[in-house]
Formats: structure tokens, sequence, C-alpha cells
């Protein structure tokens, strides 16, 4: 019997081992799933601008019922966008491992476009004037600098860095639309005022009241003096509202909502919008822009990466969730081109989706998503247990917080 017990006592030792094991590995697979996707994602991009290229090399992809403004928007709109979603990612220590490599070599690609970018001998040399879409994709640009310096901003050379911040100067002739567009302003301003330069502090004034007017309750705010329910509260609205408000309050600049508040709505909003993703790990395809794709969880990634998530949100189940919402939208054939670069659709290649201002550029919105890998593989967010989100729990009958409304309107 004791023979028995002992051999018992073995199996389950092993058993448990096993398991122990198989969660490491598996926890591990979200993140590789992250960083090889996010890797195919950049590359292209990156590599490319790199050598002064993208414009030679990228094929173009513009809506059906584009508005004729001029296409080059779409490489300031690509590269802008990828890096605000990547820098926290690329601003890890190096390290000898798969990741670490391709880590470093996005790095490398992006700190000598974002040279090219302001170099205007280079044939990859961005708009920086004309269309006032312009100001939109600067300001992620700005954004990605204010993010992680350490990776951008720091390594650039006195040069590069004086002709940005003529370029974001320069945009000041724009009159940027009544609506989330007063933010993509302010973001530029913002930076500017980081880094020691003078800023424009009535345009971060009028931005930063505006959109607390424009606060409805319950963690959403109207794009504008009308309500749009969609996804800009997380392309757009939480996140460059938070960076803005951090920025003015490290800065001693008065503003109507402090950075804890502006929070706090944040996470309101994340956990109705972590509720959307359905048992299955899909999400509802409703109002604008939907071909940004992931980007529509960027609140949640930002929150996830620098805030914490709120109270009733684990990291493995958000990590869980964005997971299977990612391996569900990029395993449908038609998301790339045959050299990799994005395509117009929210699942597959889905042209009439593209509203009148969206080119395939506009499209790496969906990095946005990634800020969550600008935290070690040892943090919380990757090594906690794998656990089922909100409506996967609900539809499986088991327990799940309650819900209510919340103000915060103060």
């Amino acid at each position: 019997m004791k023979i028995k017990s002992v051999l018992l006592v073995a199996l389950m030792l092993v058993s448990v081992h096993v398991v122990a094991k198989n969660d490491k590995e598996s926890q591990a697979s979200d993140r590789e799933v992250w960083t090889e996707l996010c890797y195919k994602i950049a590359q292209p991009i990156l590599e490319n601008m790199s050598k002064g290229e993208l414009q030679k090399n990228m094929n173009l992809e513009l809506s059906p019922t584009w508005d004729g403004r001029d296409k080059r928007v779409a490489y300031m709109e690509a590269f802008g966008r990828l890096m605000a979603g990547i820098s926290p990612w690329l601003a890890l220590p190096d390290d000898e491992s798969k990741e670490g490599r391709m880590r470093k070599q996005l790095r490398d690609w992006a700190i000598s476009s974002y040279k090219n970018a302001v170099n205007p001998d280079s044939p990859d040399c961005l708009l920086w004037e004309g269309p006032t879409q312009i100001l939109v994709d600067a300001a992620y640009i700005a954004e990605s600098f204010m993010r992680a310096p350490e990776a951008t901003w720091n390594r650039l050379d006195p040069i590069t860095k004086q002709r940005y911040i003529d370029r974001f100067i320069g945009l000041r002739v724009i009159r940027p639309a009544y609506n989330n567009w007063l933010l993509f302003r302010a973001m530029t301003e913002a930076f500017l005022l980081s880094i020691g330069e003078k800023a424009d502090m009535y345009a971060l004034t009028v931005a930063v009241n505006k959109i607390n007017e424009w606060y409805l309750s319950d963690g959403w705010y109207s794009d504008g003096p009308e309500f749009a329910l969609d996804y800009y509260n997380s392309y757009v609205i939480h996140p460059m509202y938070v960076e803005v408000l951090e920025v003015c309050e490290a800065n001693k600049f008065s503003t109507p909502v402090s950075v804890s508040l502006g929070v706090k709505r944040m996470q309101r909003f994340n956990t109705f919008i972590e509720r959307l993703i359905s048992p299955e790990g899909t999400y509802p395809a409703f109002g604008r822009s939907v071909v940004y794709r992931m980007g529509a969880f960027q609140s949640m990634a930002l929150a996830a990466w620098k805030y914490g998530l709120p109270e009733d949100l684990k990291n493995g189940q958000i990590r869980s969730a964005l997971t299977a919402v990612m391996k569900n939208m990029f395993s449908v054939e038609g998301n790339f081109d045959n050299e990799n670069f994005l395509k117009l659709g929210f699942v597959g290649h889905q042209p009439n989706l593209a509203n009148y201002y969206t080119n395939n550029g506009s499209l790496y919105m969906t990095s946005l998503v990634y800020l969550p890998l600008g935290l070690p593989a040892d943090h919380p967010f990757w090594s906690d247990p794998a656990e089922d989100w909100t409506s996967r729990k609900a539809w499986k009958g088991e327990r799940f917080p309650i819900d209510g409304h919340i103000s915060l309107r103060r």
C-alpha cells in the first residue's frame, strides 16, 4: 500500500508539473502571437521607409469613395499610427531572444525612418504641408515620442529633432475640425511643451475644455456637439485626452479635469468595451472607421500598459480576450497583400467598408493594440493564468460582475 501511495503522489506531482508547464507555454504563446503579428504588420513599413523606399514600394489602396485629397497622406498615416502603437515595445532592453532580435531590428529601422520622415533630401520625406489630414498623423508621431522617448526622440540627432519641432509648429496654420480633431492639435502642442518648447496654450485650453464639455457620462465622450456611436472614444479621445492632461499637469498648466478623473473615465469605458467582446472572441463592426480593426481596443491596451486595468478586469482575462480577437481577425485571408501591406477591410479584404477618407495607410491604427508589448514578458499581464472574459463567463452561466451607470462628471 505504501508503494502504491508513493507512486500515486509521484504521478500527481508529474501531472501538476505538466499542467504548470503547459500553462507557461500557453502564456508564452499569447505573447508570441502578438509579437509575430506586430512584426508582420510593422516590417513592410519600417524596412522600406528606413531605406527611403516606402513611397516607391508601398502598394496604396484607396477607398472606393476616396474624396480626392493628396494620396501621399497615406505614408504619414501608416508611419505615425504604427509608431504610436509599437514605440513602448521598442523601448524594452535588448536581448538575444527571437523577440529581442525582432524588436531591435524594428527599432533600428524606426530611427532611420524618423529621420527620413523630415529630411527634405529623402524620397520618404513625408507630406508636411497641404491637406488638413496631416495634422492627424503628425499627432500620432508626437504621441509615439511621448510614449517612449528613450526608444524614439532621445535617439534622434539635433538636426532631426529641430526639423520635427519646426514641422509641428508649422501645423498651426491648420484649422482642426470641431470634434476629436481638437486633440490632434493639442497632442502636438503637448509634445512641444513636454520637451521645453513654447506651446500654443490657447489651443491646449480649447481642447481640454471642450473635450470635458463633451463628456456625456458612463465613460463616453461625444465626438463634438453630436454623439456618434463608434470606436472613436478608443481610437482617439480617451488615450489622447489622458496623455495631454498628463503633460499639462506635469507643467502646472490648469485643466478642468485631473489626470486621475480622466483615467477613471477611460477605465469605465474599458469596462464597457471589454463586454463587447463575444464569447467566441469577436466584436461588433459598428460606426465609422471599422477598418481600423484592433485600434478599437487602444484605450484598454493603454490602461494595461501604463495605468493598470479596472478593478473588475484581470490581466489574464484581457490578454486572453484580445488574443482571441486577434487570432479570429487575422486568420482570415485578405488582411494583407502579397508584400504584407494591410488591405482595406475589417476582417479580410472588404474595401466597401472604407470611408471616403480611408486608405490602407489609415489601417495601421490597428497597431495601437500592441501597447502591452511594452511590458516585459514576466509582467502579470503576460504571466498571469488565462481567464475567461466577461461575456464568456456570462454565456456559460458563471459568476460575473454586475454592471451599472457611473457618472464621473467630477
